[in-house]
């Protein structure tokens, strides 16, 4: 994946030498000394916010999805969205929900959003877009991670290029009018999927998944078993063992 837009990473971060756990390979760290919370995204506790980062910069969201499915029984992805560019993101949601004739609400969002957090917009009503190239960029220097578009994008020649992650379920060239007549920061119910302010969403080019901010700490381990847990299975496969054999499957 290229461009990976990541949380909150505060400057002094990037001036400090690599740590212990940096260094050290996963399996190499002993996670049950570790307790996540979704405010570790924001690096309170340097030494969380380290190892978090550095298991969600290598995971994909076919990963995720299979540690969130091993702790609620639900695969947490968000049906139908795809990525518009290269970019992979994760971070908590700010939320919108606007009629796809009206793409100003998409603006309030990114100006009511913190830094480090992903939009999360769902639009409805006839074809039209309600987010491109203006607002990527404006987002992209504000420090908005990513967007998710329950909806339209456009400008597909500018996004595709852009150093910011955009999803949605399709795109189109036409959009409506900046009105600002939708809501912002509210609970959003699609289908069967329940997305809140402050949940945990992961993108990349396999998809979308969304963790509720209750369950992210035990998906993160879950997480970190499962990419252990493959590690050592790709080691198995290059020492010429079968796939079948390794995880136990009955002949």
């Amino acid at each position: 994946m290229e461009g990976v837009i990541l949380a909150k990473i505060k400057p002094n971060d990037l001036l400090k030498k690599p740590s212990k756990i940096e260094k050290m390979e996963l399996d190499q760290i002993d996670i049950s000394k570790y307790q996540f919370s979704i405010d570790d995204l924001e690096g309170k506790d340097s030494s969380n916010y380290i190892l978090l980062k550095k298991i969600l910069d290598s995971s994909s969201s076919c990963q995720v999805s299979d540690a969130y499915a091993s702790v609620s029984g639900r695969s947490g992805v968000l049906d139908g969205l795809k990525p518009m560019n290269r970019n992979k993101v994760y971070g908590r949601v700010f939320t919108a929900k606007t009629n796809t004739n009206d793409w100003g609400t998409s603006l309030m969002a990114m100006d009511n959003a913190s830094q480090g957090e992903v939009l999360f917009i769902y639009s409805y009503g006839d074809k039209a877009s309600v987010w491109g190239e203006l607002a990527s960029t404006c987002a992209g220097e504000k420090g908005i991670a990513g967007t998710i578009l329950y909806g339209y994008a456009r400008d597909m020649d500018a996004l595709i290029d852009l150093d910011y992650p955009v999803y949605a379920l399709d795109y189109c060239p036409n959009a409506g009018k900046a009105l600002g007549l939708g809501k912002v920061d509210i609970v959003l119910e699609i289908g069967e999927d329940i997305i809140k302010p402050g949940d945990f969403v992961f993108a990349d080019e396999n998809g979308v998944v969304l963790i509720p901010q209750e369950l992210f700490g035990e998906t993160m381990v879950a997480t970190f078993n499962v990419k252990v847990k493959e590690s050592f299975i790709i080691k198995e496969l290059k020492k010429g063992r079968l796939l079948s054999e390794i995880i136990g499957l009955e002949r």
